[in-house]
């Protein structure tokens, strides 16, 4: 199978990114819970321009995370594995039964609560670490899989982006939302007057930031509409989408990501750490994760085919599928990012955090093993 050269890059910066975001996360929580634990915590509340650096990571460093997401879809949308329906359907289909399941079997144990809004968290797939993962496994593991578990994970992120935009919006401000939509339909203007400079839309797109933030719909939003509105062209190498992308895969995977688990792990283990673990809220998330990832991508892509409307790549059998759900199980960045919107009790969200923590662990582990005894000693050699 022969990938782009843009692909290849984006699975490289992913896998290294990875590594280093378990390394960040092991760091942070190092620290965290030694004698400089309580200056570590403050470093991160310390206030920039009328904001917590945090915020100016969560809000505004992690809408330039959205807008690479955003240029990646784009790309797989127009030329790359969600470009076929053939091709789509199998990672689309599996996609929502890993985002359903575990939605469903974390209301099964909060319906009808205050925690009931968390049931986004155990939707979401960190490209990252499951890429990362699944790269321990070296050339074992067949470039078919490799495709499978990054369009899989990609639609995973927009679902998650969706999931935000409808579920995480606060009150609306219908001007500023207004005005937000209003350029974002300007940048649509441009690019279907093929303006190909990037100036304009990197200036409008971050008035059009502003706008979202004042809205009441989460700011990172504005980074996947500004994606869309970047024209693609043929999407080889002089394409403005092209060039972006390629530049902003290692300030992503190597700065953004590696910051926002500094920022995000910072949890202090305390005596109720472990009965938080036991609440409901946790017990969702550890069992959405874990259980109904796997259970949701197998279910769904096993009836998509016998269905008749996909059929597995070439080169990768059922028992691999089902440890790529384990992989997918995997939630970090984009768990965290939601359980950041969907609670406001301090307690709840560090809670949140130690079972998206404890949950990914496992997650990886069980994917990682799976893979270990199911994957070929030898996967022939990539093209």
């Amino acid at each position: 199978m022969r990938l782009t050269v843009l692909f290849k890059d984006f699975f490289a910066s992913e896998k290294a990114s990875g590594i280093l975001l378990v390394l960040c996360t092991m760091v942070s929580l190092g620290v965290s819970n030694s004698m400089f634990g309580e200056a570590y915590v403050h470093l991160w509340h310390t206030v920039v321009a009328g904001h917590p650096l945090e915020f100016w990571i969560n809000d505004g460093l992690m809408t330039v995370f959205f807008l690479m997401v955003g240029l990646e879809l784009e790309r797989e949308v127009y030329i790359g594995e969600l470009s076929m329906r053939s091709q789509a359907m199998l990672p689309a289909i599996a996609a929502l039964g890993g985002m359903l399941v575990p939605a469903g079997i974390h209301l099964l144990f909060n319906a009808g609560t205050s925690t009931a809004s968390g049931a986004g968290i155990p939707m979401a797939t960190d490209i990252a670490f499951a890429i990362g993962i699944l790269s321990l496994l070296g050339n074992r593991v067949p470039t078919a899989l490799k495709v499978f578990l990054t369009a899989l994970a990609v639609i995973d992120d927009l679902g998650a982006i969706i999931t935000i935009a409808v579920f995480y919006t606060s009150d609306l401000s219908w001007a500023d939302l207004g005005f937000a939509l209003a350029l974002f339909g300007v940048l649509l203007v441009l690019n279907r007057l093929k303006v190909y400079r990037l100036l304009p839309y990197l200036v409008l797109g971050g008035f059009m930031w502003f706008f979202m933030l004042r809205s009441g719909v989460h700011a990172t939003i504005s980074g996947v509409l500004l994606a869309f509105a970047i024209p693609f062209g043929n999407g080889d190498d002089k394409s403005i989408s092209y060039k972006l992308q390629h530049f902003l895969h290692k300030p992503v995977a190597f700065g953004i990501m590696p910051l926002f688990a500094l920022a995000n792990t910072c949890i202090v283990l305390g005596a109720d750490s472990a009965t938080g673990l036991f609440s409901h809220n946790s017990l969702g998330i550890f069992l959405g994760l874990v259980l109904g990832k796997p259970v949701g991508i197998g279910l769904f892509a096993a009836t998509a085919v016998a269905l008749g409307w996909s059929m597995l790549p070439t080169g990768v059998n059922w028992k691999q599928l089902i440890g790529v759900g384990c992989l997918g199980g995997i939630g970090f960045t984009m768990s965290i990012f939601v359980a950041l919107l969907a609670f406001d009790d301090p307690s709840l969200i560090e809670h949140a955090k130690t079972a998206i923590l404890c949950s990914s662990t496992v997650a990886a582990l069980s994917g990682t093993l799976w893979l270990w005894a199911t994957l070929p000693k030898l996967a022939a050699p990539e093209e």
